[in-house]
C-alpha cells in the first residue's frame, strides 16, 4: 500500500504537537479562556434556575446571554418574589435561604461560586460569628471567624483574607468589598479578549498594507514607509492621556486606538520585507505568465509563502498587547473600576500593600499566563522553522 505523504502544514502541526510544553500550554491556556468566557454561569450572584409558585426564571442564562443583540436582561424585582429588602432587584443569596426557611416548593439554585466581579459585598463583609444570646447583633466574648486576621470581630470591614475552600472568598475582598477571585478570573477574559481583538485587526491591516507596499514597491512604498514613520513617532502615552480626560474607554475604543496608532505598523514591515524577497521568485513570474491578476499574485501565491513570520510573530504581538493594557489600566487611563482587568487590581493592590493577597495573586496570575504564551510561542517558531520542514523533506 502507498503511503500518502504528509503535506507541510501537517508535518508542522505534527512537530508542534511533539513540543509538549507549547502543545500542554495551549491546551491549558485556551480552557482557561473558555472557562472565563462560561463565567456568568458559574461565577455570579444571578441564580441559575428560580422556581416560584410553578414558574421558572433563568436569571444567569439571561446575563450570559445579554451580550447578543435583542437580548436584554431583565429586572427581576424583589416583591414579584416575595421579598421584602431595602432593594428593587432581588438578592438571589437571601432569596435562597429564603426559600429554605418557608419551604413552599420554592427553590433556587446559585451557580457553583455565587459572587459578581463588579459586587459590593460590603454589606456581607461582618465576620461570622456565634450569637450565644440570640440577639442579632456580636456582643464582646463571643466566638467569631477571624476572616481578615487582626485580632478582632469587625463589621463591613474590607479586604478581608483569603478564606480558602472552608470560607465564603476563596481568594478574599478587595480594598472596596468585592470579590478577588471572580475579579481575578474576569480580568483574565479581559485580558486574552483584548489582545486577541487588538492581534487580529492589526494583523488584518498590516497585511494588506504591507503587501500593497511590498509588492507595488517604487512611490507607493516611499509614501507608504514616510506614512508609518509619522505614526511610529507618535507618543502613544500622551495621546492616551489626553483622551481618558474627557472620554471614558472601553476595551472597543482602547483596542480601536492601539491598533490604529501602533498595532499595525510593526507587522506591516515583517510583510513588507517578505513580499519584497518572495516577489523575486520564479513561481511569481510562472503565475503572472499564466494570466493572473496582481492582486491574485498578492495573496493566492506570495501571502502563502510569507505567513510563517506572521504566524511566529503572533504570540509575541499577544504578550505585548497584554501588557499594554495591563500598564494604561494600572496608570488610570485605559479602563476604568469597577472593571476588573488586571491593571486595575495591581493599582488596588499597591494602595493596599499590608493585604499579600490583592498583589500576589493578580502579579501569579499575569507571570502564568506569560508563560504559557512564551511557551506556545516557543513550540511555534519549532513547528514552522523553515530550515526543518522543507518540500525536499
Amino acid at each position: 500500500m502507498q503511503k500518502v505523504s504528509e503535506s507541510i502544514l501537517q508535518k508542522r502541526i505534527k512537530r508542534f504537537k511533539s513540543m509538549k510544553r507549547g502543545y500542554y500550554s495551549l491546551i491549558i491556556l485556551t480552557s482557561l479562556y473558555i472557562i472565563s468566557l462560561l463565567g456568568p454561569l458559574w461565577m455570579n450572584n444571578k441564580a441559575l434556575i428560580i422556581k416560584y409558585e410553578n414558574k421558572f426564571y433563568f436569571p444567569a442564562v439571561m446575563d450570559f446571554l445579554d451580550f447578543i443583540p435583542g437580548v436584554k436582561y431583565p429586572l427581576y424585582e424583589a416583591q414579584k418574589f416575595g421579598q421584602n429588602i431595602n432593594s428593587i432587584e432581588v438578592d438571589f443569596r437571601l432569596l435562597d435561604t429564603q426559600y429554605e426557611k418557608e419551604d413552599k416548593g420554592d427553590f433556587v439554585i446559585m451557580p457553583p461560586y455565587p459572587y459578581h466581579p463588579h459586587e459590593d459585598l460590603k454589606d456581607e463583609l461582618d465576620e461570622v460569628y456565634d450569637d450565644l444570646n440570640s440577639n442579632g447583633t456580636y456582643d464582646f466574648g463571643e466566638p467569631y471567624i477571624d476572616e481578615n486576621n487582626n485580632g478582632m470581630w469587625n463589621e463591613n470591614y474590607p479586604p478581608t483574607l483569603p478564606s480558602g475552600l472552608k470560607g465564603r472568598y476563596l481568594l478574599g475582598t478587595d480594598n472596596t468589598g468585592r470579590d478577588v477571585f471572580s475579579r481575578l478570573v474576569d480580568g483574565y477574559k479581559i485580558s486574552i479578549t483584548f489582545a486577541i481583538i487588538v492581534t487580529t485587526l492589526a494583523y488584518c491591516i498590516g497585511v494588506v498594507i504591507g503587501a500593497i507596499l511590498g509588492f507595488f514597491s517604487g512611490k507607493i512604498d516611499l509614501y507608504g514607509v514616510r506614512l508609518m514613520e509619522v505614526f511610529s513617532a507618535m507618543p502613544f502615552l500622551f495621546i492616551m492621556m489626553i483622551l481618558a480626560s474627557f472620554m471614558k474607554p472601553n476595551i472597543i475604543i482602547l483596542a480601536t486606538l492601539l491598533v490604529l496608532l501602533q498595532g499595525w505598523i510593526g507587522i506591516t514591515y515583517f510583510i513588507r520585507g517578505e513580499f519584497y524577497r518572495e516577489k523575486a521568485k520564479d513561481y511569481v513570474s510562472a503565475a503572472v505568465s499564466l494570466g493572473a491578476t496582481n492582486w491574485q499574485v498578492m495573496f493566492k501565491h506570495i501571502l502563502p509563502n510569507a505567513l510563517t513570520p506572521i504566524i511566529t510573530f503572533a504570540p509575541f504581538a499577544i504578550i505585548g498587547n497584554i501588557f499594554t493594557l495591563v500598564s494604561l489600566d494600572y496608570l488610570g487611563y485605559g479602563l476604568r473600576p469597577p472593571t476588573s482587568s488586571w491593571g486595575n487590581l495591581l493599582s488596588q493592590a499597591a494602595e493596599n500593600l499590608d493585604y499579600w493577597h490583592m498583589l500576589i495573586f493578580p502579579f501569579t496570575a499575569l507571570t502564568l499566563t506569560i508563560f504559557l504564551i512564551t511557551f506556545i510561542s516557543e513550540g511555534i517558531r519549532e513547528a514552522f522553522d523553515p530550515k526543518v520542514h522543507s518540500r525536499l523533506r
